[in-house]
C-alpha cells in the first residue's frame, strides 16, 4: 500500500514538527502537482481550482473587507504558502482531530459531504481529485471524501479511474442532497445580473428555474461552484451571479438572490469515504461492496459474470464500464474474416452484500472463473440516512 509504515512515520515525526509547526494550525491546501506513478498510470489532469485558507477564527478563512462609499465591497484572501511536493514527502504529526481531504474550496458541496461523513473533522481543501488521494497516501490527511456519481449528471469518471490507480480503500459512503442558490455581491438584484457562472453540471441542473425567474443572463462554466462565488468576490463582479451552496454565500459574504433553484428536487450526489486501510466487514447491518474486474473477450462473458450475483439473489446497485487505459484496443487476426479490433473495458460494480457474507464470497469465487482481473475496492456500511425533500424555489431578493 502506498504511504509510510510506522517505522518511517516515527523516524520523521520530529523533523516534520520543527519544519511545519505553523502550518499544522491551518487548513492545508494540497499541491496539485503529481508524483510519478507506475507505467500503467497516466498524465494527471491539469485543471486546477484554487484552495484557500487562513484565520478569521481558528482554522477558518481570513477575509479583509473594505467599503468605499458606493464602490463595491472588495475582499482579499490571505493565503499561506501551498504545500510543495517536498512537504508531501514527509508525514505530518497532528493531534487527534480527524483530517479529511476534499476537492474544491471552502463552501464546496464536497466540504459539506466531508462534514456530514465526519462531523468533528478538520476539512482539508485540495486543488484536484488527484491531490486528495495523495493527501491520504502521504499522511497529510486521514480520510478523503470524493464524489462518485450524481443523480442527474451521472458518474464522475475521473474518480473511477483514480480508484484503480491508487491503493486507498472505500470505507463508507454518504449521499448529499444538492440545494443550489443564486448569489451575488451585496446590493445586487436579479434584474441587474448579466452573467451566471458555476460548475457546468450545476448550471445544467438549474437552467429551467433560472429561465422561469426571468433571468436573461449568459451562462459561463468554471471549475467549481464555491470557486465561482470566490471569483466574483475577488474581482468585484457586480453584474455576475454564482450558483453554489448557501454555505458558500455565507463564507464569501454574498447575498442569496434565490434559494432551492435546482430543477429536480431529488438532485443527489453520492460520495465515497476513502482510507489507507479497509474496515472489517460485518453482517449485523446493511453493507455495500465495490469491485472492479476485467473479462476476456467471449460471447456471453458479461452475462456469465453477472449471473454469479443473480444466482445468489445479490442486488447490484451500480455498474459502470471504463476503458483500460494501458491497453484500450485488442487486435485479433482471423485468416478467414480479416482483422477485428475490440475495445478493452473494466467493469465497476456495487452490490448489496458484505464481504463477510458467504454469498458475496461465493459470488466472487465464481466471478474469478471468468475474470482476467478482479479487485475489491471496499466493503462498507450503506448510507441509510433519510432524505428530506426540499421545498420549491424561493426568491429572497430582487432589489
Amino acid at each position: 500500500m502506498a504511504g509510510y509504515n510506522l517505522g518511517e512515520f516515527y523516524a520523521t515525526r520530529d523533523a516534520w514538527n520543527s519544519r511545519h509547526a505553523q502550518w499544522q494550525s491551518h487548513c492545508a491546501i494540497v499541491s496539485s502537482q503529481s508524483i510519478a506513478q507506475p507505467e500503467e498510470q497516466h498524465e494527471h489532469s491539469k485543471n486546477a481550482g484554487s484552495g484557500i485558507n487562513g484565520d478569521l477564527k481558528e482554522g477558518s478563512i481570513q477575509i479583509l473587507a473594505a467599503s468605499n462609499g458606493a464602490a463595491a465591497k472588495s475582499m482579499m484572501m490571505i493565503l499561506p504558502k501551498p504545500l510543495s511536493i517536498a512537504d508531501l514527502a514527509m508525514p505530518p504529526s497532528h493531534g487527534s482531530t480527524l483530517r479529511v481531504a476534499y476537492q474544491g474550496v471552502p463552501g464546496a458541496y464536497s466540504e459539506a459531504a466531508a462534514s456530514k461523513a465526519y462531523p468533528e473533522c478538520e476539512p482539508i481543501p485540495c486543488e484536484q481529485f488527484e491531490a486528495t488521494f495523495q493527501a491520504v497516501e502521504l499522511w497529510i490527511a486521514d480520510r478523503a471524501v470524493l464524489p462518485i456519481e450524481n443523480s442527474l449528471g451521472g458518474s464522475i469518471h475521473r474518480n473511477y479511474d483514480l480508484l484503480l490507480r491508487h491503493r486507498l480503500h472505500i470505507v463508507g459512503e454518504v449521499q448529499l442532497p444538492v440545494h443550489h442558490c443564486l448569489m451575488a455581491l451585496p446590493g445586487a438584484s436579479i434584474e441587474g445580473i448579466r452573467r451566471v457562472i458555476s460548475h457546468p453540471q450545476a448550471l445544467a441542473q438549474v437552467e429551467h428555474t433560472l429561465t422561469n425567474l426571468g433571468l436573461q443572463a449568459a451562462r459561463e462554466a468554471v471549475d467549481d461552484t464555491a470557486g465561482a462565488a470566490q471569483h466574483i468576490v475577488a474581482n468585484n463582479l457586480r453584474d455576475t451571479a454564482a450558483v453554489a451552496s448557501a454555505r458558500a454565500a455565507e463564507i464569501y459574504g454574498m447575498d442569496v438572490l434565490a434559494s432551492g433553484i435546482q430543477d429536480d428536487p431529488g438532485n443527489m450526489t453520492r460520495f465515497l469515504m476513502l482510507a489507507r486501510e479497509p474496515i472489517i466487514p460485518r453482517t449485523d447491518r446493511r453493507f455495500k461492496t465495490s469491485i472492479v474486474f476485467a473479462l476476456e473477450e467471449a460471447p456471453g462473458a458479461l452475462f456469465k459474470a453477472l449471473s454469479a450475483f443473480a444466482l445468489r439473489n445479490i442486488n447490484l446497485t451500480k455498474i459502470e464500464s471504463r476503458p483500460q487505459k494501458n491497453r484500450p484496443v485488442r487486435v485479433v487476426d482471423d485468416s478467414n474474416h480479416g482483422t477485428a479490433k475490440y475495445f478493452e473495458y473494466l467493469f465497476y460494480i456495487d452490490f448489496e452484500a458484505s464481504m463477510a457474507d458467504p454469498r458475496a464470497q461465493n459470488a466472487l469465487g465464481q466471478l474469478q472463473e471468468f475474470a482476467s482481473f478482479i479487485r475489491v475496492l471496499g466493503s462498507y456500511p450503506m448510507d441509510m440516512t433519510p432524505v428530506v425533500p426540499p421545498g420549491k424555489p424561493k426568491v429572497i431578493s430582487t432589489t
